[in-house]
């Protein structure tokens, strides 16, 4: 198993850096683990990683939200965290995001697993009682 561990937030982009550069072919990427755990604030530093210089933040609201990194590519954050039937996802075009070849990061995959690409990297972020984040790919 692969493990990352993030003592603190000062620390994250660090972190952040390493963990795409430990999947260095991968794009879509689904991030799993309870309210507020933090997978926001580490898509957060993988973006700023890839070079995008917009406000990150949740897309609860809109669902998907589209940032402009280095080279012009884009990267899709994706939060299905309102999704109520599978049918919605068919009808926000999941394939277009999830097969382009750009990166994805998705909150709350486990609303659709079955749609999640085979080779989807899977990270569940836990908390340890100092508070730090454990990232386990699963």
């Amino acid at each position: 198993m692969i493990t990352f561990n993030i003592p603190s937030l000062t620390e994250i982009n660090q972190v952040a850096d390493s963990f795409l550069n430990k999947f260095p072919d991968q794009r879509v990427f689904a991030f799993y683990g309870e309210m507020g755990i933090g997978k926001t604030t580490f898509i957060k530093a993988l973006c700023s990683g890839l070079g995008v210089k917009d406000n990150v933040s949740s897309p609860s609201f809109a669902i998907i939200n589209v940032y402009k990194a280095d080279k012009e590519k884009l990267i899709y954050h994706i939060d299905f965290y309102r999704i109520k039937k599978i049918e919605e996802v068919f009808d926000l075009g999941y394939e277009d995001y999830f097969y382009c070849g750009n990166y994805c990061f998705i909150e709350w995959p486990e609303k659709i697993s079955s749609l999640l690409p085979e080779e989807t990297v899977r990270v569940n972020i836990s908390k340890k009682t100092d508070n730090s984040r454990i990232l386990s790919i699963i």
